[in-house]
């Protein structure tokens, strides 16, 4: 929902905010329906606070859902310098949440995402697929610039304030999936799709095809100074690359891949940061050419980190077996892995798999500390998992970052960046297509890298986790220790108790509607493709880590399985983290559960 937008004049300040409630009095053994306090409580009350009535104060209010559980009725707030006043902007209609507001072009009115939520709240984070029309609002009526029943977000103004840029994507299915670029012409209202796209890709070798537009959020400044291109990061296979409206093309300075984020755009100046697996972020910039001069970007370094010694990474293609008509299934594709592995010369490593979370995500060649460390250690790194903002980047540029072996997360089909079909293809085979690829791309990397296939171990979360518990339970002898943070392993149980109850059905292919109600045939459904009825198959020592506020995945997911271990004698802990939410955020917290995991990787694995 956060925005903070000065109008043009520099005199007004646009923000959002969380509507006050009520405040509740303390209770007190005199309480009774329709009593009143003392009269020394009522004076220390607020001036202009108002009471919780009676038989209220115990009231639930409904928020967004993990990661913004203290989110619930946003309001639009403006803040007059030269009067010194701030209100509220009313004639936002009841049914919308309103969010990531900025001003119109004269300054008159203002255009805004507006959020359903009726007939309920669902959650927002990692979810694209939620009912958001966006408006503009002349401060009265409200005009609907977008459809009202598709899901629109990110407006950006150009400059000269003739066009507005956002994003929109489908209500309901997966909840990530390829979005469009639309553009709305502010003085004629008319709507259109904005094709093609120029990427301004920083990679060794040309795209393919151009696989679609994954980014969560448009950069606040995204437009050039000609008011014709504006430019965006985007997940292209396994990495990210810079766009820019205009013919597609690619930007490649000739280094080596990674990951780039664009900061911001201002005047045509690009400032972006650029990172690989073993090269924390440095920060560089570059002169945006003029239209249909953009090949080749000149990158020069602001300020350059150092690479990180004895950690080499590779892009692994993973290559489906053909069916037995000699060619693979309609839904079958190649997928990629990132591997990242220590260069000290003491082959064969022993390997940690990292499938990665979502499952509609995707692993990019960004600088990992913890997945560092674990070369560091003495761990190749199978990566697949993705913990932090969605989608990729693209390599740095020359600078005196030295040639690097390419990286390989899990990305298995329905990961982000491979196309519509791709992330179309997991519906209806959850626990299935991405267990067997995740499989598959740990035997191919096995028959083709110096890696010890003794020694294997699993790191995964949330549904990365789910992955994991299932490659348990199929091939119980296979990897010696597993570390899981914020694991799924009971589909049904989820139905009341994560912000994304949708997810459940729209996983397995099934349809979802807000008055829904699980028939016994779909329960039974979604406990078979659970990891937890096949637990008595699992043999490998499982750690777990879990936080207590977690609202996507409820921590009791963790304890079933962690008891269920325990009766059956394998070897199990649990960290239960009381502050923590899905993703384990936090210095202290994330320091916490490496260490543990690493500890637990040698313990089991060995030195």
């Amino acid at each position: 929902f956060a925005c903070l937008a000065w109008s043009h004049s520099e005199t007004r300040l646009l923000y959002v905010a969380e509507k006050s409630r009520p405040k509740r009095r303390p209770s007190c053994p005199w309480d009774v329906p329709g009593a009143a306090g003392p009269a020394e409580e009522e004076e220390d009350e607020e001036v202009g606070a108002m009471a919780v009535l009676q038989g209220e104060q115990f009231m639930y209010h409904e928020d967004w859902g993990e990661a913004l559980s203290t989110r619930s009725m946003p309001v639009l707030c403006i803040l007059d310098l030269e009067s010194s006043s701030l209100s509220v902007l009313e004639g936002v209609p009841e049914h919308l949440s309103p969010g990531q507001a900025l001003w119109s072009p004269d300054d008159r009115g203002v255009v805004f995402v507006g959020w359903w939520h009726k007939p309920f709240r669902l959650g927002l984070s990692a979810c694209s697929n939620r009912r958001r029309p966006w408006a503009a609002d002349p401060l009265l009526p409200t005009e609907l610039l977008s459809s009202d029943n598709g899901a629109a977000w990110s407006p950006r103004l150009s400059p000269d304030g003739q066009r507005l840029l956002y994003l929109e994507g489908p209500v309901g299915g997966p909840h990530r999936q390829c979005l469009r670029l639309c553009l709305v012409s502010w003085l004629h209202g008319t709507r259109h799709p904005v094709l093609p796209v120029c990427l301004l890709a920083q990679h060794s070798a040309p795209l393919a095809a151009f696989a679609g537009l994954y980014t969560e959020v448009l950069p606040p400044r995204c437009w050039a100074a000609d008011n014709r291109r504006a430019v965006l990061s985007t997940p292209q296979r396994s990495r990210t690359v810079k766009q820019l409206r205009s013919p597609t093309c690619s930007l490649s300075p000739g280094s080596p891949e990674g990951c780039w984020e664009l900061l911001t755009l201002q005047w045509d100046l690009l400032v972006a940061t650029c990172s690989a697996p073993h090269h924390p972020p440095s920060l560089v910039v570059a002169m945006l050419p003029p239209s249909g001069q953009e090949l080749p970007l000149c990158w020069v370094p602001v300020e350059n980190t150092p690479t990180v010694p004895g950690v080499t990474w590779k892009t692994l293609m993973i290559q489906l077996p053909c069916s037995g008509q000699g060619s693979t299934a309609p839904n079958a594709q190649d997928f990629e892995t990132l591997l990242l592995s220590p260069s000290d010369g003491t082959a064969p490593h022993p390997l940690v798999v990292c499938p990665h979370g979502g499952p509609h995500a995707v692993f990019d060649a960004r600088w990992r500390p913890s997945m560092a460390a674990l070369c560091q250690l003495g761990f190749a790194v199978l990566l697949g998992e993705c913990w932090g903002p969605w989608g990729h980047v693209t390599p740095c540029p020359a600078g005196n970052m030295a040639p690097m072996a390419p990286v390989s997360p899990v990305n298995y089909r329905g990961s982000l960046g491979f196309g519509q079909a791709s992330i179309s293809s997991l519906l209806s085979r959850v626990g299935e297509q991405d267990v067997a690829d995740t499989q598959l791309a740990v035997e191919q990397a096995l028959h083709r890298e110096p890696l010890d296939p003794h020694r294997l171990a699993l790191l995964a979360g949330s549904h990365g986790a789910f992955i994991a518990l299932h490659l348990l339970t199929r091939e119980p002898e296979r990897y010696r220790a597993c570390a899981l943070r914020s694991p799924v392993s009971n589909l049904p149980a989820l139905l009341g108790t994560s912000d994304i109850p949708d997810w459940r059905y729209t996983s397995l292919g099934l349809p979802y509607s807000f008055e829904r109600v699980p028939r016994a045939e779909e329960v039974a459904t979604m406990l078979l493709r659970s990891p937890i009825a096949q637990a008595a198959q699992v043999q490998t020592p499982v750690l777990l880590c879990v936080g207590a506020r977690d609202r996507r995945v409820s921590p009791t997911q963790a304890l079933e399985l962690y008891r269920v271990l325990r009766a059956r004698g394998v070897p199990a802990r649990l960290l239960w983290y009381p502050e923590g939410g899905h993703a384990l955020t936090g210095v202290e917290t994330e320091a916490d559960v490496f260490k543990n995991c690493a500890r637990w990787f040698l313990q089991h694995l060995g030195q």
